[in-house]
């Protein structure tokens, strides 16, 4: 049974059973900006769990109508890049699809354990002697899922197949900051867990809390590339992802390009070139440009290291577009996007232009090394060399690893990033010096493994920090003088910024928010801090949210008129900021949306 047959008999079998079949949402979660990219395919419909879209009334951003359903199924594109050190193994990848059924008001955990188990027994045929299962065993604030183990004793799964599972092994979510989570029972077969079914009872809020959900949700997630891999080779020990149909033509025609295997490795060199490469396609296809922030950054260094494991195990000159083809004719029918072809090759080609002549140089320069410790008769070349390498060249610090074991030279690992620490903090430490301090330390250092510089983004992202308070005060005095902030984020593209209300915004509305703060940044207001104690601050009337995370001793940053002291905005914060508000520019809201029950959601930039 191949991957395109699984697919279609999975939708199938819950289309029968009353589900709506929704098609795969982004990569780019465009409802949840909580997250860079889609990682599981409650994503597109996670507003239904915490009733904040109803259904039936309101209209689905991905299809533009409503759903009409309490009941949904999917094939999700999804991309999770927390192991991407590990991809290489037998298991592990970046990009992978999650088949899904979900329930938000409709059915609970009775239908949701009776239809995955018929569907791993009935319809797929797997016998109860390869299948093992598992319910969470409760802790001090989640208790004992009783009433899935005793569903499923009556489906005739015996306690001998039943594992009561931990808080980290049976209980899931949220995807992002807060949101829908709960107790989970799980689906193994020959010992890989293939199905997660997530049963929704609490929202997770940004502080850890729990707080029973009004609405109860199914949500499950079933890996695609595992379900094909026990299907395909059954009870076979030595079988892989990578074996399977998913990815035998393109681990074919990697071997095509790169002769027999030669040198230690080269599996290892062609799975992370086979993953690497299709994450690299699907982020192209949606959009994704090469950068060194956010999406682009994780989209350059995907490119950057299959590029490098492609000189590792010597693909011959011209394989790259050949092999973009493989990937899109494997999933150009489910995935339309994907049909867009020639686009995706420009980007992906236009990323190893950049960088091949950086990686050339590097490697000369590397060469040259290791003939110096040769000669010398070492076997150990030190941290500080390495790092001198890496730092001029951007010459990736895996690829001088691969290659010195392969000819028996060590690399001093440790005195490597403890040089690489120390660059950093030189580094923050002179723009602490620049921006004056306050808080610049705890902006995310995003700096790369290839040397680039961020101050141009660190810049951007204290404008769009002071922009912020503006806007919490726009709200304020346009709006409603109780609204207070209840989350915010910011990277160098926008600004987002949760507060609490009941309603959506009228674009009058925003037009009228987005005026007044454009006009306080014309007014060219001036931005200072003192520090004082937090209750002192709070009978000064200074903003401030999340009472527990705010140490004895706080700062408040005051934005205000330069010749009469007259205060605009005040706030708790740790900084930094920018000193008159004329540097920030043009203000511009792009979107409002709804995160929570009364909690919304602004994003802007700046121009």
């Amino acid at each position: 049974m191949d991957s395109k047959d699984l697919r279609k008999r999975f939708l199938k079998f819950f289309e029968e059973r009353g589900h709506k079949i929704i098609p795969s949402s982004s990569l780019i979660p465009e409802n949840d900006p909580s997250v860079l990219f889609t990682t599981a395919g409650m994503q597109q419909f996670k507003l239904y769990y915490i009733g904040a879209l109803n259904p039936f009334t309101d209209n689905h951003f991905n299809l533009g109508e409503p759903l009409k359903s309490y009941s949904t199924a999917s094939c999700q594109k999804c991309l999770r890049t927390t192991d991407i050190d590990s991809v290489g193994d037998e298991s592990h990848l970046t990009f992978f699809e999650m088949l899904g059924n979900f329930s938000f008001g409709g059915y609970f955990k009775e239908q949701a354990l009776k239809d995955g188990w018929e569907f791993i027994n009935k319809e797929l045929n797997i016998p109860l002697n390869r299948v093992q299962m598992s319910v969470f065993g409760g802790d001090k604030e989640v208790p004992f899922d009783k009433e899935s183990y005793e569903i499923l004793l009556k489906l005739g799964i015996p306690k001998g197949k039943l594992i009561k599972g931990t808080r980290k092994d049976n209980f899931w979510g949220p995807t992002g900051e807060e949101g829908p989570c709960g107790p989970t029972a799980e689906i193994y077969v020959d010992d890989i867990e293939i199905w997660n079914l997530v049963f929704n009872e609490y929202y997770m809020h940004s502080d850890k809390s729990l707080e029973r959900l009004k609405i109860k949700g199914v949500d499950t997630g079933m890996g695609l590339e595992r379900l094909v891999l026990i299907m395909q080779y059954p009870e076979d020990k030595n079988r892989t992802v990578f074996n399977t149909d998913l990815f035998e033509d393109f681990m074919e025609y990697l071997k095509k390009y790169g002769g027999e295997d030669k040198k230690k490795g080269e599996e290892r060199s062609r799975r992370i070139i086979a993953d690497h490469l299709r994450a690299s396609v699907f982020l192209a296809a949606a959009g994704v440009q090469p950068s060194n922030l956010e999406r682009g950054y994780i989209l350059r260094r995907l490119i950057r290291r299959f590029i490098c494991h492609s000189q590792i195990i010597d693909l011959k000159p011209g394989w790259l577009n050949g092999a973009i083809a493989v990937i899109v004719n494997k999933y150009k029918n489910f995935y339309a996007e994907l049909n867009n072809q020639e686009e995706i090759k420009k980007i992906i080609n236009a990323e190893i232009e950049k960088f091949q002549g950086s990686l050339q140089r590097g490697l000369k320069e590397w060469q040259k090394l290791l003939l110096d410790v040769s000669s010398r008769k070492k076997d150990v070349i030190s941290g500080e060399r390495i790092f001198r390498l890496y730092e001029s060249y951007g010459f990736p610090f895996e690829l001088m690893k691969e290659i010195a074991e392969e000819k028996g030279i060590k690399i001093d690992d440790k005195a490597f990033q403890k040089e690489f620490q120390h660059h950093q903090e030189v580094s923050r430490a002179g723009q602490i010096k620049k921006f004056g301090g306050h808080g610049i330390n705890k902006i995310k250092d995003q700096k790369g493994p290839y040397g680039e510089s961020q101050a141009t983004a660190k810049i951007k992202i204290i404008r769009l920090h002071t922009a912020t308070h503006l806007l919490l005060q726009a709200l304020r005095n346009i709006i409603d003088s109780n609204i207070t902030q209840k989350g915010s984020d910011i990277n160098a593209e926008r600004l987002r910024l949760d507060f609490d209300f009941d309603r959506k915004l009228t674009s009058e509305e925003l037009k009228k928010v987005e005026d007044l703060v454009n006009q306080k940044i014309q007014e060219n207001l001036i931005v200072t801090h003192y520090d004082t104690s937090y209750e002192e601050a709070k009978k000064q009337g200074a903003l401030g949210s999340f009472k527990d995370r705010y140490p004895e001793k706080v700062t408040v940053y005051e934005i205000k008129e330069e010749n009469t002291e007259q205060v605009w905005s005040k706030e708790i914060c740790a900084g930094p900021h920018i000193e008159k508000t004329k540097e920030i520019g043009k203000f511009k809201i792009l979107k409002q949306e709804a995160v929570a029950n009364k909690v919304r959601r602004i994003r802007a930039t700046i121009e």
